[in-house]
């Protein structure tokens, strides 16, 4: 049974400095100025017969803005960070560079006391996985880009240091087709956004 599953990267805030682990402000005007900028390019993807979203706030209203009404799906939810949450990667190697170097290095290491990279991509590739669609059926999902990160990994059965090598760029789309253990990648670019003054 062949589906079609649409990922629409969250809109991202213009202040965020430096990204944070499971950044949870909502859309500041700037991020929801470029989804109104985008709203027509990605407003078919609303006649997807299942809408979906991760539950951070910006995936949320990122998919509302764009007419989807997505239902949150807490399998899309972005990694667990443990004690990390809320730090930026500087901030996290500050405090403990020996555990950061051993999450980097080594995928199915948590000394964060969160979830490692393998679980995570597990977790959200399971949840591709077990999309109940009939043939043909087309998905969007509205995911933060680390998500939607593990999500390739999973798909293309790609080494999870792979992870560290895919860059998601804020309302881009990627689009995967087919069924469980068998994905194919389209990648549908990046929407333009307006340059800043």
């Amino acid at each position: 049974m062949h589906v079609r599953v649409t990922f629409v990267a969250a809109a991202r805030n213009a202040s965020l400095l430096a990204e944070r682990f499971e950044d949870d402000r909502p859309l500041d005007q700037a991020a929801w100025d470029q989804v109104l900028h985008v709203a027509q390019q990605l407003l078919p993807l609303a006649a997807s017969e299942l809408r979906y979203c991760s539950p951070t706030p910006r995936s949320r209203a990122t998919g509302d803005a764009l007419g989807y009404s997505p239902l949150v799906q807490l399998a899309l939810r972005d990694c667990d960070m443990g004690r990390w949450r809320g730090f930026t990667l500087g901030e996290a190697m500050a405090r403990e560079p020996q555990a950061v170097d051993a999450w980097l290095a080594d995928p199915r290491a948590a000394p964060h006391g969160g979830e490692s990279l393998l679980s995570f991509i597990s977790r959200v590739g399971g949840w591709l996985d077990t999309r109940p669609a009939e043939e043909g059926c087309r998905i969007v999902a509205v995911a933060e880009p680390s998500v939607i990160r593990a999500v390739l990994v999973y798909a293309l059965k790609a080494p999870p240091a792979t992870y560290w090598n895919l860059d998601v760029h804020p309302l881009s789309t990627t689009t995967l087709t087919g069924r469980a253990g068998y994905w194919n990648l389209r990648f549908d670019g990046v929407a333009p956004l307006p340059t800043r003054a």
